[in-house]
């Protein structure tokens, strides 16, 4: 039986697919002279920047690039990665970033399991990318980025990315996507274990978590970004698309250093920022001159590891207040958030650490964010002791793996997006991350999350950044072994370490063996773990 209701007509007039693309034309109709994007001593406006996007599609389209033809693009966070957010999709195609870091093998893996077209890349990675080339038969067609800023480095490519835009027409009519569930990126899995695993993501994903991340931190209009997450990681949290419906300044930095980043600040009033630990780190580690004339507050987010208590103080002390996020690829970046109760500013800061270090809460525009047991897909009761497994769903999770229909089936399994993160649901409703699955350590048939070790570690005056993995133990099976990084100037022993962790901790938690170098990072400054657990497995690397 129908209803009246199911009558009235969907049309033109009162239906349009969700697009991110949407935010960009706005922005530059109603603040066409406003700062768009800054890189060192040149600006734009939005009219100018929505120009060099559709230049950007029309040339694309006239080199016979369409609906669903991938466009890869490895560069830094310059301004032609900020307008390939939404050139490439103008034209149809779908927009495929590349880590900075991959060497050459993985990325001709992407290159040809992506089927990439066309080749974006800037010259500072021209030998990775010439390597890249040599190994494909089929070649796409590349295009250089050559950066002033950047003189090092061959041009690969069959034409200079601005002589490419002269090509294209700046009144570019580009179309909405006809459906929103039509790709518009392609990003790949860090691929620790076998070949990566290419999420596909959809214009309305993009397009709701751009919104999301303004309702998720209050973002006022016109704020300033100052890019330090790479743009190539999960189409940098979707932020390109959120600043051009701000109408933001998007502040580009070539390369992510603490003089670089605080002259940034200084130099334009940025207001928001997002990255790892470790970019706050360098910044509150700075020598205090290079902080010298910034007064104002800023407002920044954190992701990939909870924020240590010596960050978020250090953080609170040059006028940063960090909010923790927490996501992956194949949730558009932060689907969670830990929003903030009023009650934690009065806590000690230890405690207050350990609130805003959670995970927490799904943000506002994605459905359900929760902890179930895998095995039964139950919801594991509020207690902080019960691991479950974080699962998302909703609008903001992505289409599926390509070219894999039996990962995309597990990933999807039970109706929920398994995250394969080990958490707990504590007492408030806020998730917690006791360990991704493979991470943790199991001592005598006990099991130690390496978080919980880490986090302790971190708490030592001397540690600047702290890693903890299995190391095979022939009387336990495993034992933690600690990899370990010191402040500047600091000092401390293996023996001085592991008496402050018996301190605040079990007995059999205590890391057995402690390695002081440098922590392997991602470009996006997560810990590669993988590669500690080979070293922890040599008898070289502990001796």
């Amino acid at each position: 039986m129908t209803s009246p209701y199911d009558d009235l007509p969907k049309t033109q007039a009162n239906y349009a697919p969700l697009t991110p693309l949407t935010f960009i034309e706005r922005a530059a109709y109603v603040y066409p002279e406003k700062l768009s994007v800054v890189h060192g001593d040149k600006k734009w406006t939005w009219k100018q920047t929505y120009a060099r996007c559709r230049r950007l599609a029309s040339a694309l389209a006239r080199r016979g690039v369409g609906k669903n033809d991938t466009v890869a693009i490895i560069a830094p966070n310059t301004p032609p990665m900020y307008e390939a957010a939404f050139g490439v999709p103008m034209c149809g195609a779908v927009l495929n970033t590349l880590n900075t870091r991959l060497d050459a093998e993985a990325i001709a893996f992407q290159l040809r399991h992506g089927g990439a077209k066309v080749l974006i890349t800037d010259r500072e990675f021209s030998a990775a990318i010439s390597g890249a080339l040599a190994l494909m038969d089929d070649k796409p067609l590349v295009i250089d980025i050559d950066d002033p800023a950047w003189p090092h480095g061959d041009l690969l490519g069959e034409i200079e990315y601005e002589a490419f835009l002269a090509e294209g027409d700046p009144e570019y009519a580009w179309q909405n996507p006809a459906d929103e569930w039509d790709a518009i990126a392609l990003g790949y899995t860090s691929g620790t274990t076998g070949d990566p695993k290419g999420v596909v993501t959809h214009h309305r994903g993009a397009h709701l978590n751009a919104v999301s991340n303004i309702l998720n931190w209050g973002m006022p209009h016109h704020a300033v970004y100052l890019w330090t997450l790479p743009m190539f990681h999960c189409n940098g949290w979707c932020f390109p698309w959120t600043m051009a419906e701000r109408a933001g300044v998007n502040v580009c930095l070539r390369r992510v250093e603490a003089k670089a980043m605080l002259d940034a600040i200084r130099d334009n009033g940025v207001t928001h920022m997002c990255g790892a630990p470790i970019v706050y780190s360098m910044l509150i580690n700075a020598p205090a001159e290079l902080r010298a004339g910034i007064t104002h507050r800023i407002q920044a987010q954190v992701a990939g590891a909870a924020p240590p208590a010596a960050i978020i103080e250090g953080a609170e002390q040059i006028g940063i207040e960090l909010t923790h996020v927490y996501g992956l690829t194949e949730v558009y970046g932060p689907a969670g958030v830990c929003s903030k109760q009023e009650n934690w500013a009065f806590m000690l800061i230890d405690k207050r650490a350990e609130r805003n270090g959670r995970q927490g809460v799904r943000t506002p525009l994605q459905e359900a964010m929760t902890v179930l047991d895998p095995a039964t897909m139950q919801p594991v009761p509020w207690d902080g002791e019960t691991m479950g497994e974080i699962m998302f769903r909703g609008n903001i999770t992505m289409k599926g793996y390509l070219k894999n229909p039996t990962a995309t089936e597990q990933a999807f399994a039970g109706g929920w997006f398994h995250t394969g993160d080990l958490a707990v649901m504590q007492p408030d409703g806020y998730a917690k991350i006791r360990d991704r699955s493979k991470d943790v350590i199991i001592s005598g048939g006990e099991n130690i999350s390496s978080i919980e070790v880490e986090e302790t570690l971190y708490r030592h005056p001397a540690v600047l950044s702290a890693a903890v993995v299995a190391q095979p133990d022939e009387k336990w099976g495993e034992t933690p072994c600690a990899f370990i990084e010191l402040k500047l100037g600091a000092e401390v022993t293996a023996d001085e370490l592991r008496d402050f962790c018996r301190l605040h901790m079990a007995r059999f938690k205590v890391p057995k063996t402690f390695i002081f170098r440098e922590i392997p990072k991602t470009s996006t400054g997560k810990i590669q773990k993988f590669i500690l657990r080979e070293l922890a497995k040599s008898s070289s690397a502990i001796e």
